[in-house]
C-alpha cells in the first residue's frame, strides 16, 4: 500500500481493498472513502469539523458559535460589536466603579461611531421602521430582507434627499410584497405606516421608475382568503370564488383588471350562490376598493360566464 506525506498527515493513495486510486477525501469527517468498493478509511486526515453533534438545523445553530449571519434589515449588516448594558463581570460579580464608568464611555463610544455617518444613521432610522412595519402587517423575514435591499439601492442613487424616510420604507415593503407575491395591499401598509396612502404611492412610483424593478402581476386568488377572512366567509363559498376567478381568466383575459376588486367580485357572486348573504360595501372596504369597481366586475363576471342569479 502506497503512502506518502501530505503536510505532516498521513495520506493514503490507494484502497487497502480493491487496490483503486478512486478515494474520495472527506475533509470534515476527516475520512477517505473508496469510490468503488465503498471501503472508508477513518484517521487518515484531521477533522476539521466541530467538537460537537448536531442533529437538526436548528440544533446546529443554536450550538453554533459563528455569531448571527449577515442581514440587510441592520443598518451595519449584523457586523458591528454590541457592547452590553450588564456591569458584571463573567462571574457575575458586580464590576467597580471605575471599570464601570470606563464601560459606559466605551458604550457611548461604540453607539456614536456605528451612526458615524448620516447615510449609517439614514439606515438605522429605515431599518428600524422596517422592522416596525413587519410586526404591524404581519409579513417574513424574507420579505423584509427584500425591503432593506430595495430601499440600499435607493439610498445609493440618492432617491431618500428630501423625501421621507418612513414614506421610502413604507413603499420598498409595499414592493418587496409585491415582488415576492405577498398580498398586502397598498392601503394596509400605509396605514400602519402613519403615512399618507398618496405618499407612499408616489414613492413606490419613483423606486419601480428609478431602479427599474420589474413587478409580477397580482395574482387575484391570494386575496380571496385575505378578503374573506374579516366577513366569516365559509371555506365552501371561498372556493367556489376561486373557481369563477379561473373560469372567467380562461374566458377572458384579465390583464389591466384590479385583483381585489376581481376577488371581492367572485367572492359577492359566490355568496350569492351559497346562500352567504353579504352586502358590496362591506366587501369593497375589506378590498380596499370602490363599490362601483365589484359592481362593474360583477357584471361583467356574470357576462362572460353566464352566472344566472337573482338581483
Amino acid at each position: 500500500m502506497g503512502t506518502s506525506k501530505h503536510y505532516g498527515e498521513r495520506r493514503v493513495d490507494k484502497c487497502p481493498e480493491c487496490e483503486s486510486v478512486n478515494l474520495i477525501r472527506d475533509y470534515n469527517t476527516g475520512e477517505a472513502v473508496c469510490g468503488s468498493c465503498g471501503y472508508v478509511m477513518p484517521g487518515q486526515m484531521m477533522n476539521k469539523g466541530p467538537e460537537w453533534r448536531a442533529f437538526t438545523q436548528e440544533e446546529e445553530t443554536l450550538k453554533s458559535r459563528t455569531g448571527i449571519p449577515s442581514s440587510y434589515s441592520i443598518h451595519d449588516k449584523g457586523h458591528g460589536t454590541v457592547i452590553d448594558r450588564v456591569d458584571r463581570d463573567a462571574f457575575g460579580r458586580k464590576l467597580p466603579d471605575s471599570t464601570r464608568r470606563e464601560m459606559y464611555r466605551l458604550r457611548k463610544w461604540q453607539k456614536r461611531t456605528r451612526v458615524y455617518k448620516s447615510a449609517d444613521r439614514n439606515l438605522a432610522q429605515a431599518m428600524g421602521e422596517l422592522e416596525r412595519l413587519r410586526d404591524k402587517v404581519y409579513v417574513s423575514k424574507q420579505v423584509q430582507e427584500e425591503a432593506a435591499v430595495i430601499y440600499r439601492k435607493a439610498l445609493d442613487k440618492g432617491l431618500i434627499r428630501g423625501r421621507s424616510i418612513a414614506a421610502i420604507a413604507a413603499a420598498a415593503l409595499y414592493a418587496a410584497c409585491r415582488y415576492t407575491g405577498t398580498s398586502r395591499t397598498l392601503k394596509t401598509i400605509a396605514k400602519a405606516s402613519l403615512v399618507d396612502k398618496k405618499d407612499v404611492g408616489r414613492c413606490y412610483r419613483l423606486l419601480l421608475r428609478e431602479l427599474e424593478i420589474k413587478m409580477p402581476v397580482a395574482d387575484s386568488i391570494s386575496y380571496v382568503s385575505k378578503i374573506a377572512e374579516p366577513l366569516k366567509i365559509s371555506g365552501e363559498t371561498q372556493g367556489k370564488a376561486i373557481q369563477i376567478i379561473r373560469g372567467f381568466k380562461k374566458k377572458l383575459k384579465t390583464g389591466g383588471k384590479n385583483p381585489q376588486g376581481l376577488a371581492g367580485a367572485a367572492l359577492y357572486i359566490a355568496c350569492e350562490q351559497n346562500n352567504e348573504k353579504r352586502i358590496q360595501k362591506d366587501i369593497a372596504e375589506i378590498a380596499g376598493v370602490t363599490e362601483v369597481t365589484i359592481r362593474n366586475l360583477y357584471k361583467a363576471i356574470k357576462r362572460t360566464l353566464k352566472i344566472q342569479l337573482n338581483d
